[in-house]
C-alpha cells in the first residue's frame, strides 16, 4: 500500500459528523426532541397510525376516505408537532401557532373524511366552506413540505398553482385560459386528482408498510447479517471491501426507501474498510453511493418508484417486480466488475481477517435473518397483496428475532420499531401535498399533453433524442425536489411522448391507443418500458453533479472532497445512463419476447455490461491501448444494442451472428493485451508501482 492510499484511512469514529449532518439535512430539515406530554402524544400517534395500517392491510380494510384520509391527517399533525417553523424555533416543545397549525390540519383533513360522499355528489358546486377548507388545506400541505424538505418542492408547487390562474399569460406553447382560484384550490384539494389521490394511495397501501417492514428488519438483527454475508463472500477477494459495499449496498437497498439512507447506513463501515485497503479517499466515497442508488432498482421495494408505477399503469406490482430484477442485476454487476479493475489497477488485495468466518458458517449460524425477506417476495410471487406479504413479513422478523442471542424483539423493541417506521414515513409523507397539488395542477390545464408534444417536436421524433431530453429533465428537476417525486412529475408529462414515440419505433402505429386495439401486450409493454426510463432516470441526480446529495455523503464519510467524489460517483454508476436505452431498443430486457429473444437479450446484456465496464474503466488485463479501446467500444455497442426490427426472417441467426462478432472482438483485445503483457510483464503491476519504476 502506497503513502498516498494510506492518506485519510478513517474509522466511522474520525468521519466528518458535522458535514454528514448537513448534508442529510439538506433532504431532510431536523426535527424536534420532544419530552414529556407532547413525546408521548406524538408517539401514541405514531404507533396508532403504524397498527392502523397494518390491521387494514392484513386484517380487514377500511373505507376509502379513511385509508387515505387518517395518513394525511396523522402526517400533518406530526410534522407540525415535530418539524420546528424555522431555525430560532423552540426544539423542546412545539409553539402555539405550531399547535393551531396542527388543530387546522385536522380539521381540513377531518371535513374531507366526513364530507368525502358529500362532496362527489354536489363535485362542482361547491359550497363557501368547501373553498375555505380547500384554501387552508392547500396552504397546510406548502408549510408542511417546506418544514420537512425545505423549499425546493415548495416553491415548486406554489408555482404550479400560479400557472393554473395565469395560464392565458404563459407563452403559446404552454398556454392555456386560466382558471379562478376558488377553481384551482377546490379541483386540487377536494377532488381525488389531487392532494389525497394517486400518492396518498400508494403511500398508505404500498410505501409505508414496507418502511415498517424495513424498521423491524432491521430491529430484529438483520441487519448485520446482510453486512456479515457480503463480508464472507468478497471480502477476501481483490478489492473485496469495496465489493462488499456493492453487496451490501444491493442487500440494503432492496428494502431501503433512499439512496442517501443506504450510503449512509453501509457507508459506515464499508468506506473506512476500503480506504484501509487502499481505495483513495474519494474513490472509497464515490463507491458507496454509487452502489446505493442501486438499491432504487433492486426488488422487492424499489424505494416508493416501483409501487408508483403499478398505480399508474395498472399493472400489478409482482409483475414490475420481476421485470426489474435483471436491469437491476445489470447495474450492480456493472459497478462490481468496475471496482475489480479499479482494484487490479492499483493492486488492491482483499482484506484478510484470522477470525473473518467464511460463508459457509454464517449460512450455518445465521440463515433464518433471511427470512422475513424470503417470506415477503414468496407471498407476493403466490398472489397476495403486497401490502398483506408486508404486514406477514413484519411479523416474522418478531420471530425470527427470537432465535437471536441479543436481538430478541419484546414489547418495548417492538414499539421502538413501530415508532421509527413511524416516523421515517414522515419523510415521504410530506410530500403528499405537494405531489397532489402538481399532479392536480396537470390534471386541471391539461399540460401533460402539451408537454409531450414539447418533447416530440425538440426530439424531431428522434426516439434517442427524446430518451436524452427526459434524462435531462429528470437531472434537473431532481436538483431541487426527492426523486420520488422528481419521478412522478416527469412521468406525468413525458410517459405519453415516450410511449407513443416506442409505439412508433416498434410497431409502426402513431399511439399506444391505436396499439392496444390491435396488442395489449405490446401496448402494456411501451406504457411500462417508458415508466422504467423515467424511473432510472429519476435516481441520476443522487450521483450526478452538480447536486448529488448520495455521493456528498459518500464524501462526508470518507473525508475526501465532494466534488471529485461526485464525479467519480458519476463514473461507477454509468450504467443508470445505459439501462434506460436498453429498455426501448431491447423488449426482451422486460420480458416482452419469445423465450429465446429473452435469453439471448439476458446474454448479450450480460456481456455487453461487462465489456462496458472494462470501456469505462480503460482496463482488461491491462491498462488498454487506443486500438484495444476502440475494438472494447465497438464490441460493447453491437452487445448492447444489436435488437432490430422484428418480424425480419431469420432474426435469431442474425442476432447471434452479430453477437458472434461482438465476442471475437473481445476475444481479439484478449489475446493482444496477452501478447502485450508477454512482452512487458511490468503491464500487469499496480499503476503507482509503473510510475516509480518510470521514475527510476
Amino acid at each position: 500500500m502506497t503513502p498516498e492510499t494510506q492518506e485519510g484511512s478513517a474509522t466511522p469514529e474520525t468521519v466528518d459528523a458535522k458535514r454528514l449532518e448537513e448534508l442529510q439535512a439538506k433532504e431532510t430539515k431536523g426535527s424536534r426532541s420532544l419530552s414529556g406530554f407532547w413525546f408521548y402524544l406524538t408517539s401514541a400517534m405514531s404507533v396508532f397510525m403504524a397498527l392502523f395500517y397494518m390491521y387494514g392491510a392484513g386484517i380487514r380494510p377500511v373505507s376509502a376516505q379513511y385509508h387515505r384520509g387518517v395518513y394525511v391527517a396523522i402526517t400533518f399533525v406530526l410534522v407540525f408537532l415535530l418539524y420546528p417553523m424555522h431555525r430560532r424555533s423552540r426544539r423542546d416543545r412545539p409553539s402555539v401557532l405550531d399547535m393551531l397549525l396542527a388543530v387546522l390540519a385536522a380539521f381540513v383533513v377531518g371535513y374531507w373524511i366526513v364530507e368525502f360522499e358529500a362532496l362527489n355528489y354536489r363535485m362542482g358546486n361547491e359550497t363557501t366552506l368547501d373553498f375555505i377548507v380547500s384554501t387552508l388545506g392547500i396552504f397546510l400541505s406548502l408549510e408542511v413540505c417546506r418544514r420537512v424538505l425545505g423549499w425546493s418542492l415548495t416553491l415548486t408547487g406554489a408555482a404550479f398553482l400560479l400557472y393554473c390562474y395565469f395560464g392565458q399569460y404563459m407563452p403559446e406553447a404552454i398556454a392555456h385560459r386560466g382558471f379562478s382560484f376558488e377553481r384551482i384550490v377546490n379541483h386540487v384539494y377536494l377532488k381525488q386528482e389531487g392532494v389525497f389521490g394517486i400518492m396518498a394511495s400508494v403511500l398508505v397501501t404500498y410505501v409505508i408498510l414496507f418502511i415498517f417492514f424495513g424498521s423491524f428488519l432491521k430491529k430484529s438483527g438483520a441487519g448485520q447479517f446482510l453486512m456479515d454475508l457480503p463480508m464472507a463472500l468478497a471480502g477476501r477477494t481483490t478489492g473485496g471491501p469495496a465489493k462488499v459495499s456493492v453487496l451490501a449496498s444491493g442487500f440494503f437497498g432492496s428494502i431501503s426507501g433512499s439512496a442517501i439512507a443506504n450510503t449512509v447506513t453501509t457507508g459506515a463501515f464499508t468506506i473506512p474498510l476500503m480506504k484501509k485497503a487502499g481505495f483513495k479517499p474519494h474513490v472509497a466515497g464515490a463507491i458507496e453511493p454509487a452502489a446505493s442508488v442501486g438499491g432504487m432498482f433492486m426488488p422487492p421495494i424499489m424505494g416508493a418508484g416501483g409501487f408508483l408505477m403499478a398505480e399508474m399503469t395498472g399493472t400489478p406490482y409482482v409483475t414490475i417486480m420481476k421485470m426489474a430484477i435483471f436491469p437491476a442485476f445489470l447495474y450492480f454487476l456493472a459497478v462490481l466488475v468496475m471496482v475489480h479493475f479499479e482494484a487490479k489497477r492499483h493492486g488492491i488485495v482483499g482484506i484478510v481477517e484470522p477470525d473473518q468466518p467464511g460463508v459457509r458458517e454464517i449460512l450455518k449460524k445465521e440463515w433464518f435473518m433471511g427470512l422475513p425477506l424470503v417470506v415477503i417476495v414468496a407471498l407476493m410471487l403466490t398472489g397476495f397483496s403486497p401490502g398483506y406479504a408486508a404486514v406477514l413479513a413484519t411479523l416474522s422478523c418478531i420471530l425470527v428475532s427470537w432465535f437471536t442471542k441479543d436481538q430478541k424483539m419484546g414489547p418495548g423493541q417492538i414499539w421502538e420499531a413501530l415508532l421509527e417506521g413511524s416516523r421515517n414515513t414522515l419523510v415521504i409523507g410530506a410530500t403528499v401535498g405537494v405531489i397532489g397539488i402538481i399532479v392536480g395542477s396537470i390534471a386541471l390545464t391539461g399540460i401533460g399533453l402539451r408537454f409531450s408534444d414539447l418533447i416530440f417536436n425538440l426530439s424531431g421524433g428522434i426516439l434517442p433524442i427524446a430518451i436524452l431530453l427526459i434524462g435531462i429533465a429528470s437531472l434537473v428537476l431532481g436538483m431541487g425536489v426527492p426523486v420520488t417525486a422528481s419521478y412522478l412529475i416527469v412521468a406525468v408529462l413525458a410517459v405519453p411522448a415516450m410511449s407513443s414515440m416506442l409505439a412508433m419505433h416498434h410497431y409502426g402505429v402513431s399511439t399506444v391507443t391505436e396499439l392496444g386495439f390491435t396488442n395489449q401486450t405490446a401496448a402494456a409493454w411501451t406504457l411500462l418500458a417508458s415508466h422504467m426510463i423515467v424511473y432510472w432516470f429519476s435516481q441520476d441526480s443522487n450521483i450526478t453533479p452538480p447536486v448529488c446529495l448520495a455521493a456528498y455523503s459518500g464524501a462526508a464519510l470518507a473525508n475526501s472532497d465532494p466534488w471529485k467524489t461526485g464525479w467519480t460517483a458519476f463514473k461507477f454508476a454509468k450504467m443508470i445512463y445505459i439501462v434506460p436505452f436498453l429498455f426501448a431498443y431491447s423488449p426482451g430486457l422486460l420480458l416482452n419476447a419469445s423465450g429465446l429473444k429473452i435469453f439471448m437479450t439476458f446474454l448479450t446484456c450480460i456481456l455487453g455490461t461487462i465489456s462496458f465496464s472494462m470501456v469505462t474503466m480503460g482496463y482488461f488485463k491491462c491498462a488498454t491501448n487506443v486500438a484495444e479501446w476502440i475494438l472494447a467500444a465497438v464490441g460493447t455497442i453491437v452487445l448492447l444494442f444489436p435488437r432490430v426490427v422484428p418480424g425480419i426472417t431469420g432474426l435469431e441467426i442474425s442476432i447471434f451472428i452479430i453477437d458472434a462478432a461482438a465476442i471475437a472482438l473481445f476475444v481479439l483485445v484478449y489475446l493482444m493485451q496477452t501478447l502485450r503483457i508477454k512482452k512487458n510483464p511490468n503491464l500487469t503491476l499496480p499503476l503507482e508501482q509503473r510510475r516509480h519504476l518510470k521514475t527510476v
